[in-house]
């Protein structure tokens, strides 16, 4: 079995990040990119069209054509990367173990950079419309042409579709937010922006059935919670607020996770409860999920994971 000084579990901008940096400090990583599990290799991004707020990229970038750079400039710099998925890790002994579908190898330290998966609602037509209107990330694709000056809608009735409905005034005519039940599940202070917006209307007991359209969104078919009765709204645009999922459940039981399941990091680093384990992306943060973000605690991780293992070889 061989022996790695740093394995990463998990792609993306994180990820490919942690990759470049490791591989530049000439540590050799392992990339384990994924490959079914939470979701295809590259992360999130590769399910979105246009990026236009990752930086070095006046003119927007397409999702898969930003994680194309990063994979090529991880392999360049040296890291090896396979694409498979982890199916098995060992944090309790040293070295560690990670078992892929293909071989087991051990490693002296691991980054953790699996991501999280966006909740989604399934909705019959889902797959056709999305980026095409539908969109889990209002911060990322809100801004797109198709969405400036048309009525929008935002489902959910946390501080999530709170905020992402009030981010979405800059561009829709008008934001409608649909809750489920007959309250928000907000803060009161975000509740009160939402409700004293002029822009934003609220509709209780709301649940969508599905979207309508014809090459992108046209509107959303509701039915009351309650009545039952079945209703359109005509917008261009739906965004999902409802949630994500991290995808940690390699690791439950074996590292400190939150209620939520995301992995618990220290203070401002990327260090985990357990030596030599590093956690970067947005399978530890639940607040910012962007791409930068997640790319600077990439390189964050893997510098850690160098001055860690410089130290306990000295």
């Amino acid at each position: 079995m061989s022996i790695r000084n740093v394995v990463i579990i998990g792609s993306g901008p994180a990820g490919y990040t942690a990759a470049i940096y490791a591989a530049r400090a000439s540590l050799n990583p392992l990339v384990f990119e994924g490959f079914q599990k939470g979701g295809i290799p590259g992360g999130q991004l590769m399910t979105t069209t246009e990026v236009e707020n990752f930086p070095g990229f006046p003119s927007g970038v397409m999702g898969p054509q930003l994680m194309s750079y990063m994979k090529e400039q991880a392999i360049n710099c040296g890291a090896d990367l396979v694409m498979e998925d982890v199916i098995d890790v060992n944090l309790s002994n040293y070295p560690f173990t990670i078992k892929s579908t293909s071989q087991e190898v051990q490693a002296k330290s691991v980054i953790i950079a699996t991501g999280a998966t966006a909740k989604r609602l399934n909705l019959p037509s889902e797959t056709q419309y999305w980026n095409r209107g539908i969109s889990a990330c209002a911060v990322c694709d809100g801004a797109a042409p198709i969405f400036r000056g048309v009525e929008l809608a935002v489902v959910g009735g946390g501080d999530t579709a709170a905020e992402e409905a009030i981010f979405l005034t800059k561009f829709g005519s008008k934001v409608h937010l649909l809750v489920r039940g007959d309250r928000m599940r907000a803060s009161k202070v975000m509740q009160d922006r939402v409700f004293n917006h002029p822009k934003i209307t609220v509709h209780w007991q709301s649940v969508p059935l599905d979207v309508y359209g014809e090459e992108i969104v046209r509107g959303i078919k509701i039915r009351h919670a309650v009545t039952h009765e079945e209703s359109s709204l005509a917008v261009g645009g739906l965004f999902y607020a409802i949630g994500h999922t991290p995808n940690t459940d390699l690791f439950a039981g074996q590292i400190e996770l939150d209620p939520n399941g995301y992995v618990i990091t220290k203070g401002k680093s990327t260090a985990t409860n357990i030596e030599g384990v590093y956690a970067c992306g947005d399978v530890q943060d639940h607040e910012y999920r962007q791409a930068i973000t997640a790319a600077g605690t990439g390189c964050m991780a893997a510098l850690e994971a160098e001055r860690w293992l410089s130290a306990k070889q000295s």
